[in-house]
Formats: C-alpha cells, sequence, structure tokens
C-alpha cells in the first residue's frame, strides 16, 4: 500500500482528490493538510510514502516544502504550469509534476512511478519549462521582485533584506531591464508568469 499526504489549501478539491485516490487498491491517503506549514508535522505523525503538494498554499508554498524535505517521494499537482515551478521542483528533488486537469488515473500512475524511484512530469509542462530557457534573475533580484509583488515598498524591501535603499533599488532596476519591462509591474507579470517568483 502506497502512503500519500496530501497538501492542498482548497479543501474540495483536496477531498475529491482523496475519495478519488481512495479508489485505487494500492494507494492510501493517510493524512490531509490545507496549509504548506503543516506538511512537516503530518508527515512525522503519519510517516507517508508520497507527499503531493500543491504549489501555492498559505503558510508555506508547496515549492518551499519540497525544499525543506530532501530525501522524500514529493509529486507537485498544480494549475500553475509555469516553467520557473517546473525547475525549482526539479531542483529541490520533487519527482512528479502533474497538471491539476490531469485524470485520477494519471495521478494515480504519476504517485505509483514516484513511489517507485522513478521521475513523471507532464510533457506539455516539461516541453515548455525546456523552451522557456533559464532564470536570468539572481536571487537578490528574485526577492526584491517577490516583495514588490506583495507591495512592499523600496523601505520595506531594504529592512527586510537588510539592505539599503539604494541596493534594493538597484536590484530592481536590474530586475526590470532583465525581463524586458519598463516598469515595475511589467517585469513582476513576466517573472510570475514564467514561475520564477
Amino acid at each position: 500500500m502506497i502512503r500519500v499526504l496530501l497538501a492542498d489549501d482548497e479543501r474540495l478539491i483536496r477531498q475529491a482528490i482523496a475519495m478519488l485516490l481512495g479508489l485505487e487498491a494500492d494507494i492510501e491517503v493517510v493524512a490531509q493538510v490545507g496549509r504548506g506549514d503543516l506538511v512537516a508535522q503530518a508527515v512525522r505523525e503519519h510517516e507517508p510514502d508520497v507527499l503531493v503538494l500543491d504549489v501555492e498554499m498559505p503558510g508555506m508554498d508547496g515549492l518551499s516544502v519540497a525544499e525543506s524535505m530532501p530525501g522524500r517521494a514529493m509529486l507537485i499537482l498544480t494549475s500553475f504550469g509555469r516553467p520557473g515551478y517546473l525547475r525549482r521542483a526539479l531542483a529541490a528533488g520533487v519527482r512528479g509534476f502533474v497538471p491539476k486537469d490531469a485524470s485520477a488515473e494519471e495521478l494515480a500512475r504519476a504517485i505509483r512511478k514516484v513511489h517507485a524511484g522513478g521521475r513523471y512530469l507532464d510533457p506539455e509542462m516539461a516541453a515548455a519549462a525546456m523552451t522557456a530557457g533559464e532564470n536570468p534573475l539572481t536571487e537578490r533580484e528574485r526577492d526584491a521582485l517577490a516583495l514588490a509583488a506583495k507591495g512592499a515598498s523600496v523601505a520595506r524591501i531594504a529592512a527586510e533584506l537588510h539592505l539599503t535603499e539604494g541596493t534594493v533599488r538597484n536590484y530592481l532596476s536590474s530586475a526590470i531591464g532583465k525581463l524586458g519591462g519598463g516598469n515595475r509591474i511589467t517585469a513582476i507579470r513576466a517573472a510570475q508568469d514564467m514561475g520564477w517568483i
């Protein structure tokens, strides 16, 4: 029996997936959580074989959860097929990446493959990631742009990243230039569309 933990903030989606997986003879959903910051505790309590994580969750996003749990069999189930998400997931050791519009049978196949030590990548998502190119932003540029996307002022970004305001402006300006945007909003949209922030 493959023991699965489901982490998705949308309760109806999470419960429907759990019900569908419950129809599989070799898969058992042993835990469900609606926040990323609850995954570690649920893993300790239930000892799942495979973690199925949504990307966008409160508390901690699924990619950050994956980065915090190296060596675990993990699969990302997402409605956001952004190339940057796939690359980041693979770098964190995630072995499966499945769109939420996949069939229950496809998700079950992916869980089995990941549990067996293999990889399962949606072909369309993999192709998009390959053609998108590498993320041109440095870690600091990503951090500054991500905070700007949340509405933080330059002063707030500087305080949070322990930088001077001038340095933050330089990072934002550099990110805007690299993403071909004429302003912060355009750069933020471009980075979000690619899954880089």
